[in-house]
């Protein structure tokens, strides 16, 4: 297993011991050490795999830079995405499109009998497959220059803070950062990184478990519930996949911080969004960005007309569900954000991608039903097959029904979701009215004191529960 939460903060100060005693050139070395013993914590024998990617696309990407013939740079390109794709693909869709063939020929009459493997998925395995990918399409596009050096091309793909949820970095911005000499953080950037950490840490353990055993006690057993208590169970759910994921992309950008290195934003309060169009420029960012990057514009984006147009976002959105597993659940939560996107696109205003502005209060309609429609479609992404999201969905025709399956009363989960709402709206209205990149910055002393007595406290408090594995770790 990777390391549990002591591990973790057992190996980072050592490793950061090491490393600002370090020379440049050592320190590349040793966060290429740290990040090859972190993945390799949870299973050694993949490793082979993220060294295989990384070996494949340092060649390619080598040769990509000193050939001219347009046939052999594709040719080129096709071999990184081939190789890439081919182990993503085998370790995580191979059983999901066997068993999809069989239905097919079931369907016409065959009874076939296909192997199936039961593989087990690396984790993280899709977040360093995209990084990697992305560097080989962005050199045979020539908008960067190839690494040179083998070991700092394997640091960026391999950095074990966002190795195995991300976020999913840019070649150019996170490779210059290895390749460049870095300075011991001052005051401010040590502050600013055990902040993040700190703020991270108070949203996973605090809110994202805190409502973990609320979550599961409802999809586990929709039957036992009313409409209310499931409604409570979505945005239970809603909240606990945005605490779990929006920190541990917080813990990553702090540690990051701490060896000198900035990660970008994965998360600018998307459930503040007032479109659909706008919660995914500030949700999972750096995904939504390479699947428009990397997947809409190859396929033709908007040059196309409105159709075409259409059939890219549809596509590109079904592809993102895809991704996150092999599940036909994914492939419908892809599709209705797809659907809703389309149809933003149709009838809404086009907006600009662009930082979002700050919040009014005339805008609270806008963002309570875009927050309804995609804690709705959670629902397929939460549950564990389609037959239990349709299970689900049919338990809120129980109207008169209060059933709370003894977890909790119902006004203690409402109260606990209420609660837990209230300080996810606060936490957001105050950052995005800032338009802070860093937590508390600008604060005077009294503020960030209470602020971090409080989130200190409350992981004492909350701390002492069942661990909960990151919801992200599984893709």
């Amino acid at each position: 297993m990777l390391f549990n939460s002591a591990e973790y903060f057992v190996f980072l100060p050592v490793v950061l011991g090491i490393y600002w005693v370090s020379k440049h050139r050592v320190q590349n070395a040793l966060l290429l050490v740290a990040s090859y013993v972190f993945y390799g914590w949870w299973d050694w024998r993949f490793l082979a795999l993220i060294a295989l990617s990384t070996v494949t696309d340092y060649v390619v990407a080598r040769r990509l830079h000193r050939t001219e013939r347009e046939s052999r740079r594709k040719a080129l390109l096709l071999t990184s995405i081939a190789v890439n794709l081919g182990i993503l693909g085998f370790f995580k869709y191979f059983d999901f499109f066997v068993e999809g063939f069989s239905g097919i020929l079931q369907v016409f009459g065959f009874k076939p009998s296909l192997p199936t493997l039961s593989i087990l998925l690396p984790v993280g395995i899709s977040f360093y497959t995209f990084q990697s990918i992305s560097y080989t399409f962005d050199v045979y596009r020539r908008r960067i220059p190839p690494e040179r050096n083998l070991v700092t091309f394997a640091v960026y793909v391999a950095f074990f803070p966002q190795l195995v949820a991300g976020p999913i970095e840019r070649a150019n911005q996170l490779l210059p950062q290895i390749q460049a000499r870095r300075n011991p953080p001052d005051g401010s950037q040590w502050v600013s990184a055990l902040s993040l950490i700190l703020l991270g840490l108070f949203k996973k353990i605090v809110i994202a478990d805190g409502l973990a055993g609320l979550v599961q006690a409802r999809f586990a057993d929709p039957s036992a519930h009313g409409a209310l208590s499931l409604l409570i169970g979505v945005y239970a759910f809603s909240l606990q996949i945005y605490g779990d994921f929006s920190g541990y992309s917080s813990i990553a950008r702090g540690t990051a911080r701490l060896f000198g290195i900035e990660l970008i934003r994965n998360f600018e309060q998307p459930y503040l969004s007032t479109n659909i169009s706008q919660f995914w420029r500030t949700w999972h960012i750096s995904l939504s960005t390479w699947l428009h990057d990397y997947l809409y514009i190859p396929m033709g984006g908007n040059r196309g007309g409105r159709w075409q147009t259409y059939r890219n976002i549809m596509l590109t959105m079904l592809l993102g569900g895809l991704w996150h597993g092999a599940s036909w659940g994914f492939v419908v939560w892809g599709g209705i954000h797809g659907v809703a996107l389309v149809a933003h696109r149709a009838f809404g205003v086009y907006e600009p991608r662009r930082r979002p502005r700050s919040p009014k209060l005339v805008d609270v309609w806008k963002m309570a039903l875009t927050f309804n429609l995609v804690a709705l479609a959670w629902i397929f992404f939460r549950a564990d097959s389609l037959s239990h999201a349709g299970e689900y969905l049919a338990g809120f025709s129980r109207i008169g029904s209060l059933a709370s399956a003894g977890d909790v009363t119902l006004g203690a989960a409402v109260t606990l979701v209420a609660g837990f709402l209230l300080v996810v709206i606060a936490i957001d209205w105050v950052d995005r009215n800032r338009s802070r990149l860093r937590p508390l910055e600008r604060w005077g002393a009294v503020p960030i004191g209470a602020a971090t007595g409080i989130m200190v406290a409350a992981l004492l408090v909350w701390s002492g529960g069942t661990p909960v594995p990151f919801i992200y770790f599984q893709f």
